[in-house]
């Protein structure tokens, strides 16, 4: 029990933050991101992997900031940036990034290839997958940032209880021996209902987009859950960290959200922009 109360104390920042929404939201997910990145790195020293942090580093730091100049400048604010209107400024990011990650290569004799190849990841992965939450709390339909909550949550819990008290069937044996079919069903059902009752009562005229994002975001959700699995069997290790007692580092409560994220970014960008 206090092991879960303290869980809770340390979750509860991170509520306040999706609440206040908009730059504080953005600003929270970029020390989410370098938190994150620095767990998934560290899980990588069991296997004599050394990508490079530093570089993960800077490379989402001039995301983050990049990002900021362009929505400033989108909205009017008079950078003289003109560029940033376009979307050239990620390809810009993407090639500096790639670029970083090859270059980390040119001591031969220090690294391997599979250091930067997991630096690569890292940025992309963690990096680039968290931004894509903190570009939808600055887009004009930031309230869809808590259906990256709902999404995530609500389709693991479900999940959990719909395979405890009917999961026969398993899943991804291989991956996850304990999720079950009838468990992501229940976690599909579970979150398309949570987000209908979110868009019934604060967004009704995106009531019919919150149900199909509710269908999308679960299974990608899942799919998030299971990748993070199976880095972490790679890894040899249970956890990422231990930061959120009971529930291990932040990266472990994040895996489905890391994926939820960019699904509904790019669904209100694409759609309802």
């Amino acid at each position: 029990m206090k092991t879960r109360i303290l869980s809770g104390l340390i979750m509860l920042p991170l509520l306040v933050i999706v609440i206040l929404n908009g730059w504080i939201l953005y600003a929270g997910s970029f020390v989410i991101s370098i938190m994150a990145a620095y767990e998934f790195f560290r899980g990588f020293r069991e296997l004599d992997i050394k990508p490079s942090y530093p570089i993960a580093l800077c490379s989402m730091a001039a995301l983050y900031i990049l990002g900021a100049l362009r929505h400033v400048a989108a909205s009017g604010g008079g950078t003289g940036l003109i560029t940033f209107e376009s979307e050239h400024w990620i390809m810009l990011w993407i090639f500096a990034t790639v670029l970083a990650c090859l270059l980390y290569l040119f001591s031969i004799e220090k690294r391997k290839l599979e250091d930067s190849m997991v630096t690569l990841t890292g940025v992309f992965y963690v990096g680039f997958f968290c931004y894509t939450i903190g570009a939808l709390a600055l887009s004009e339909v930031n309230i869809m940032v808590w259906l990256v909550i709902i999404t995530a949550f609500g389709t693991d819990i479900c999940a959990y209880f719909a395979g405890v008290t009917m999961g026969k069937h398993k899943l991804c044996p291989k991956i996850s021996p304990k999720k079950t079919w009838e468990g992501a069903v229940g976690g599909i059902l579970g979150s398309v209902i949570l987000s209908g009752i979110f868009g019934l009562v604060f967004a009704g005229e995106l009531l019919p987009h919150c149900l199909v994002i509710g269908f999308l975001a679960s299974i990608v959700s899942m799919f998030g859950d299971l990748t993070a699995s199976i880095f972490k069997r790679k890894m040899g290790i249970k956890d990422y960290g231990n930061l959120i007692p009971g529930h291990g580092g932040i990266l472990d409560r994040f895996d489905s959200v890391l994926f939820t994220g960019p699904v509904i970014y790019f669904y209100g960008m694409l759609v309802l922009s």
